[in-house]
C-alpha cells in the first residue's frame, strides 16, 4: 500500500508492506487522517523523546534511525478483523479509534513507533477495544479531529478550571484552537487567546475566544482588566498582607482566621488566572511563570520534546501551580465524539486544508511556519486517484 514514511528526519511517500490484523486488531481503510504538531517535532526531535520516555518503560517510541509511518488521528472504514474480535460492525462501518495498538509487543502508539504504523497511509490497524462507531452526522473531517479535540477536553478537565474564572490561551495553534473549543463547551465565560500569527488570532476568534490579542502589542494578562482582582506583583501580594494585618486588629480573637479560612474556601481570596501554555517549544514553561498573574494555574498542553529549563524560585515565590497534562481516557475520548456529533463542539475552524500522500512534505513545510494553517488533513484516497 501507500504511505507517507519519515526516516532522519525525511519524508517520503512509498510502498510499504500491507497490513494484516492481528488478534483483538481491525483493518481499516483510511479516510482522513490529521497531521498533529507532535508529528512534526516527533520528526526532527523524536530521539529526545525517546530516551525520555525509555526512562519510563516505553522503549519502542520513534527514533530518527527508524522508518515510521505517522499519523494518529484519523477515521476509516472497517475492511476486515483479526482472530479473537467480536466483529460488532459491518464491513464499510465508519470508525474512530485511540491510538493505543495492542501487539504481541505490548501495545504502542500507532503512528509514532514502527511497531504501529499510522494513518499516513491508506491502511492502518487498531484494537477493536479502544475503536468507536462514528455517527451518521459526523463528517470524516470532523471525525478525524475527535483525537487532538479529546486532548483538549483532558486538559480542561484536568485544569478544574470554573466558569466565572479566566482562561488564558498562549498559543493558538491546532490544540490551543481544540482548547478553546472544549473551554467555550465547559461553558467557561471568559477565554484569552494570545498568538503574533493574524490568521490564527481570526480562527481563535471563530473558535469563541472572548479576547484576542497579538502578544507583542498587549499583555495577554492585561487584556481582560484589572477587574478581576489578579495580583501582577510580589508587590501586590505585600500590600495584601499589610492590610489583611491592619484588618486583622478591628477583630476580636480568631475571628479574622475564620473569615480568611471562609473566603478561601468561597474562591475570594485574589487568584490568578488559568492558563493553557500551547506551543510546546524551549522557554514557554519559565515564560508562563514569569509573567502570570501570582496564584496563577498554569496547564501545560503543549508537548516540548526537547530539555527544557525553569526558574523554581518564581514558582515559588508567585506560588504558581504546574500541572502537566498528556493524551485522554478512553471515556474522554468518547464524550468528545459524542459533542461532535451533537454540535457541541463544532472544530469546523479548526480545518484549513486537505492534501493527499502526495501534499504532505508541503503540509509539513506550511505548518512548521505557524502562519494561517491550522489543521491540515490527509485524505489517502485523493493521492492515490492522482
Amino acid at each position: 500500500m501507500r504511505a507517507v514514511t519519515t526516516h532522519e528526519g525525511r519524508l517520503e511517500v512509498a510502498q510499504v508492506p500491507d497490513l494484516e490484523p492481528g488478534p483483538g486488531q481491525i483493518l481499516l481503510d483510511v479516510r482522513r487522517c490529521g497531521i498533529c504538531g507532535s508529528d512534526l517535532h516527533a520528526r526532527t526531535h523524536g530521539d529526545v523523546t525517546a530516551d525520555a520516555l525509555a526512562q519510563m518503560g516505553y522503549n519502542d517510541f520513534i527514533r530518527s534511525r527508524d522508518t515510521v509511518v505517522l499519523g494518529h488521528e484519523f477515521v476509516g472504514t472497517v475492511t476486515a478483523y483479526g482472530p479473537g474480535t467480536r466483529r460488532a460492525w459491518k464491513p464499510g462501518t465508519r470508525v474512530v479509534a485511540l491510538p493505543m495498538l495492542g501487539t504481541g509487543d505490548g501495545v504502542q502508539l500507532t503512528g509514532l513507533s514502527a511497531k504501529a504504523p499510522g494513518g499516513y497511509a491508506e491502511q492502518v490497524l487498531v484494537s477493536e477495544a479502544f475503536a468507536f462507531p462514528v455517527p451518521d452526522a459526523v463528517s470524516d473531517d470532523h471525525a478525524a479531529l475527535v483525537e487532538p479535540l479529546a486532548v483538549a477536553h483532558h486538559a480542561v478537565r484536568r485544569s478544574e478550571i470554573g466558569r466565572r474564572e479566566v482562561a488564558v490561551v498562549v498559543g493558538c495553534g491546532p490544540i490551543g484552537l481544540a482548547v478553546i473549543l472544549l473551554l467555550k463547551a465547559a461553558g467557561v465565560r471568559t477565554v484569552v487567546a494570545s498568538d503574533p500569527s493574524p490568521g490564527r488570532r481570526e480562527l481563535a476568534q471563530r473558535c469563541g475566544a472572548d479576547v484576542v490579542v497579538d502578544p507583542r502589542e498587549t499583555d495577554p494578562f492585561d487584556a481582560y482588566g484589572e477587574r478581576r482582582g489578579h495580583l501582577r506583583s510580589a508587590q501586590g501580594l505585600f500590600d495584601l498582607a499589610l492590610g489583611s494585618m491592619r484588618a486583622a486588629r478591628r477583630l476580636p480573637g480568631s475571628s479574622w482566621a475564620r473569615l480568611m479560612r471562609l473566603a478561601e474556601r468561597t474562591g475570594q481570596l485574589p487568584k490568578g488566572p488559568v492558563v493553557f501554555e500551547c506551543v510546546g517549544v524551549p522557554g514557554m514553561i519559565d515564560t508562563m511563570v514569569a509573567t502570570a498573574p501570582l496564584r496563577s494555574r498554569v496547564i501545560v498542553v503543549g508537548v516540548c520534546m526537547e530539555p527544557d529549563t525553569i526558574r523554581p524560585s518564581i514558582a515559588i515565590g508567585k506560588e504558581i501551580d504546574l500541572r502537566f497534562v498528556f493524551g485522554y481516557d478512553p471515556a474522554e475520548f468518547h464524550q468528545t465524539l459524542q459533542w461532535i456529533a451533537s454540535g457541541k463542539v463544532d472544530p469546523s475552524p479548526l480545518i484549513t486544508g486537505t492534501v493527499g500522500l502526495d501534499g504532505v512534505a508541503g503540509a509539513f513545510a506550511d505548518l512548521a511556519e505557524a502562519g494561517e494553517h491550522a489543521k491540515i488533513l490527509i485524505d489517502p484516497r485523493a493521492a492515490a486517484a492522482s
